[in-house]
């Protein structure tokens, strides 16, 4: 059922500072068109005792670790206590959480992260919100434009939301597990603690506590 997906049953607003980017909206993919505009609108109210102001409208907290060879295009948020490892690349309207891993070689666009989301090992995350201490697996990516360019549908069995973008990533619940090498294809939505198997492509709804082993065996957590 689509209504499984709703903000309210996917992601903890307390664990991100872009709750009002969340208010009046229904389902997570809603935010993505917004992102950018917010970022900078947030942005200016940060203390800039708790952040630095870089140019370009980028806010990295002073508690964040940052690798030099890291690339930051703004406009990007950096939270509190947040890794940015070696030669990550943030191309832009990237909101980041606080105790969140971007690493090596990983790749953020037009994202929100909620705080303690790890991305730590060659992954591509684009129009996607990832929740509350979400994790993808070495090499997992989120494919976010069909093949076809066709506009992305989000399918749950019989049911579809026409979403109206051509770019969409995944919206991934809080506590989600996403296995190694895995591909979740544009439109993809997950429920909270979901684990997905390694080299799985993905595609549709996937329940909340459930085991994702292939399209055919989607089993509930005991």
């Amino acid at each position: 059922m689509l209504k499984d997906f709703t903000i309210a049953n996917m992601l903890d607003m307390t664990q991100t500072i872009a709750g009002e980017l969340f208010q009046g909206k229904t389902y997570p993919w809603e935010v993505l068109p917004e992102i950018g505009d917010f970022i900078v609108k947030l942005g200016k109210t940060l203390d800039p005792d708790e952040y630095d102001y870089l140019e370009g409208n980028i806010w990295i907290a002073k508690s964040a670790k940052v690798a030099p060879t890291a690339c930051i295009n703004g406009p990007a948020i950096i939270g509190k206590n947040t890794e940015v490892r070696h030669c990550a690349f943030i191309r832009g309207k990237a909101l980041v959480g606080e105790g969140c891993v971007v690493g090596n070689s990983t790749e953020l666009k037009n994202v929100v992260l909620f705080n303690n989301v790890q991305v730590p090992h060659y992954n591509y995350v684009g129009d996607a919100v990832l929740g509350y201490k979400s994790h993808m697996g070495a090499g997992s990516i989120c494919s976010n434009v069909k093949s076809d360019k066709k506009l992305v549908v989000v399918k749950d069995g019989e049911e579809k939301i026409e979403t109206g973008l051509k770019k969409f990533g995944a919206m991934l619940a809080d506590h989600v597990e996403v296995g190694c090498g895995s591909v979740l294809n544009p439109g993809t939505v997950i429920g909270r603690n979901t684990n997905i198997y390694p080299l799985s492509p993905v595609r549709g709804c996937v329940p909340a506590n459930s085991i994702y082993k292939n399209k055919d065996e989607i089993v509930t957590k005991n």
